[in-house]
């Protein structure tokens, strides 16, 4: 059975970090993808327009810093070459293919045992390590609700991991459902190829602009989040007004408390909102139901679409395969420690990059596991 001090799970941008904080430290590991690459998520399944939406020095990984020349919100193509410069920095080279079917700790040994499956051959693999890094990010499975005659849509139905740009939308009606910065952006990417574009806004939300929120997070070093949320919101009321006229509410709570509350992030305005002013994005309330190509909506209202994109986000799929862990992890695959004590479990079990707070969260870990794995070898 191949073994190493330390197996990771998962090799996106957090499992990348892991494995660079371990190679800073000389710490052996071997690294589980399921996929045929790293980053799949960022190669492979990101729309073109996409940048990051945080200025990139929240966005690096540990030890290797983004060119200083690049802009200050790079491009999805800019992220993966970093990402690709950071895998050769550190000669980081993950095992493709590898479907993991089981993790569980072996009380005599005193290790973790992985079982996965090959992609390639079919066969099942095993590997031993003394500690266990879960790093299959937030955004693993890719979710669509359970919607009551979906079956029945007579148009086209994709999840926002299959959209790339609005190029083959033109003149139809399409529907984005999901009102988070990917639904929010794809739908201003429809409308400017002048896809005739709705979108459901089904909870409160609020929105910021990208000044706003790193203006937001250079003050959180300073004073506390309910100063903080209480100046985004009065600049969110003067930038943008009154947002119940669009069908648009705000939450009671601020944009930076319910992103620790609840890892939910605000939007982060890139154009869609004076769409929606205009009119050229129409905002609908929470979709009931289908009935081929109509979609009925709360209230009672319907209407033809010829295309929906659901931006409806994403499931974990770890408690499937992890054993005997009732510490760690939730139901969802979610830490149940708070934040920060949130990525260190038992018997040498961490996850990294799963608190919900994007890259910078996933390189915090990642230092922080790193650091911890060396006290004990």
């Amino acid at each position: 059975m191949p073994e190493a001090a330390v197996i990771i799970v998962g090799a996106g941008p957090s499992g990348l970090a892991m494995a660079g904080c371990l190679c800073e430290l000389s710490i052996p590991y071997l690294i589980l993808e399921r996929e045929d690459c790293y980053a799949s998520l960022w190669k492979k399944k990101a729309y073109d327009r996409l940048h990051l939406h945080l200025a990139k020095q929240y966005c690096t990984l540990p030890h290797l810093e983004m060119p200083a020349d690049w802009p200050k919100y790079p491009s999805r193509e800019q992220f993966v070459q970093y990402l690709d410069d950071y895998a050769d920095h550190f000669n980081i080279r993950p095992m493709y293919r590898r479907l993991v079917e089981s993790g569980s700790f072996d009380e005599s040994s005193r290790k973790w045992n992985v079982v996965v499956r090959n992609g390639e051959s079919g066969e099942l693999e095993e590997y031993s390590g003394q500690f266990l890094v879960v790093a299959s990010g937030e955004t693993s499975d890719a979710f669509v609700p359970d919607i009551d005659g979906l079956r029945t849509f007579t148009g086209k139905v994709i999840h926002s991991t299959q959209y790339k740009n609005g190029k083959e939308f033109a003149d139809m009606k399409v529907l984005v459902v999901g009102s988070g910065n990917s639904g929010m952006e794809i739908a201003l990417d429809l409308s400017n190829y002048d896809a005739k574009t709705s979108i459901v806004v089904r909870s409160p939300l609020h929105i910021l602009s990208r000044e706003m929120v790193n203006l937001g997070l250079a003050l959180l070093k300073y004073i506390p989040y309910n100063m903080v949320d209480s100046l985004m919101v009065i600049l969110s009321k003067l930038i943008y007004g009154d947002l119940n006229k669009y069908g648009i509410t705000r939450p009671e709570e601020g944009p930076f408390f319910l992103k620790v509350k609840d890892g939910k992030y605000p939007v982060i305005n890139t154009g869609t909102f004076g769409k929606i002013k205009s009119g050229e994005i129409q905002v609908l309330p929470k979709l009931i139901g289908i009935r081929g190509d109509e979609v009925v909506f709360e209230g009672g209202k319907s209407h033809p679409f010829d295309a929906i994109v659901f931006a409806t986000g994403f499931k974990r799929s770890t408690s499937k395969w992890l054993k005997g862990d009732d510490y760690l992890l939730n139901e969802d695959g979610l830490p149940k420690p708070s934040f920060p004590d949130h990525w260190k479990g038992k018997n040498g079990l961490y996850c990294a990059g799963l608190a919900r707070r994007g890259l910078y969260g996933a390189a915090l870990d990642a230092q922080n596991i790193a650091n911890d794995i060396k006290t004990q070898l």
